[in-house]
């Protein structure tokens, strides 16, 4: 599961960009309870969303034309300029150079052999999220990709990501985990593309917990936002849906099973 140990290769962060930065923070407000701490000029004006005084999510006001609204995870690295040459090595690309954000750390942006778009950190004085796995925080990751062969294949090169197989109805969901971690690390799935029918193209999919999947989708309905995926429940795994931002920014609610169904 998604813990602060922030192993190398794991996620450490998430953040979203849309034009309209004041209509998105108010629907996520109403939806997870996320408060919109705007940023210095220093930085930007890029800004975070805290939930009881611990930071979620990151956010940035970002025209259409320049970027999709869209949700972007980041993984941990060591050495953004090694990762930078290792992704580039293993057929995926730069969407911009590596910069130092202040004395925070350094990240640069880039994209898989398949063109998904993802980001690296590596950690200064800020080393990830404050809230993972409760209400309102990260909780797990998914990555639609056209070739799940070639998509591992890329990931442990760059990373050194670790799989995990599980058996449910209909198939196998591959499980990914650092290198350095254990089964008990695993942060995220790697899904087939065509077999989803409510995805149409390559992305990482954020996951956050909420305490009532049904109640999260109607509200996000009733603000503004987009119901993608209905309600649907897993055994072992809990209830899930998959919703979009009023901007188009696409995520998904999970409410996980009580801990003594859960799948082992």
């Amino acid at each position: 599961m998604l813990n602060n140990r922030f192993l190398t290769g794991a996620p450490v962060w998430v953040d979203s960009c849309a034009p309209d930065l004041d209509g998105v923070s108010a629907f996520y407000r109403e939806l997870f309870g996320w408060e919109l701490q705007r940023g210095p000029a220093e930085v930007g004006g890029y800004s975070q969303y805290q939930l009881a005084g611990r930071t979620v999510a990151g956010a940035m006001a970002m025209p259409a034309e320049e970027a999709a609204p869209s949700w972007t995870l980041y993984f941990r690295t060591p050495d953004v300029d090694a990762t930078v040459k290792s992704a580039e090595q293993a057929g995926g690309g730069s969407l911009y150079e590596a910069v130092d954000i202040l004395d925070l750390g350094r990240m640069a942006g880039l994209t898989d052999s398949a063109g998904v778009p993802f980001s690296v950190w590596q950690q200064g004085e800020l080393k990830g999220v404050d809230l993972l796995n409760e209400p309102g925080g990260l909780v797990w990751t998914e990555l639609y990709t056209p070739d799940v062969s070639a998509a591992l294949g890329f990931y442990a090169s760059v990373f050194g990501w670790q799989t995990t197989e599980a058996a449910f109805p209909g198939g196998t969901y591959t499980m990914v985990h650092p290198a350095d971690g254990t089964a008990d690390d695993m942060f995220g799935g790697v899904v087939p593309l065509a077999s989803d029918p409510s995805e149409d193209e390559a992305y990482w999919l954020p996951y956050f917990q909420v305490d009532d999947c049904d109640g999260a989708a109607a509200t996000a309905r009733r603000c503004g936002g987009e119901v993608r995926m209905e309600p649907l429940s897993m055994e072992g795994v809990g209830r899930f849906a998959k919703l979009a931002d009023p901007a188009g920014a696409r995520f998904a609610v999970l409410q996980p099973s009580p801990p003594g169904e859960q799948a082992e």
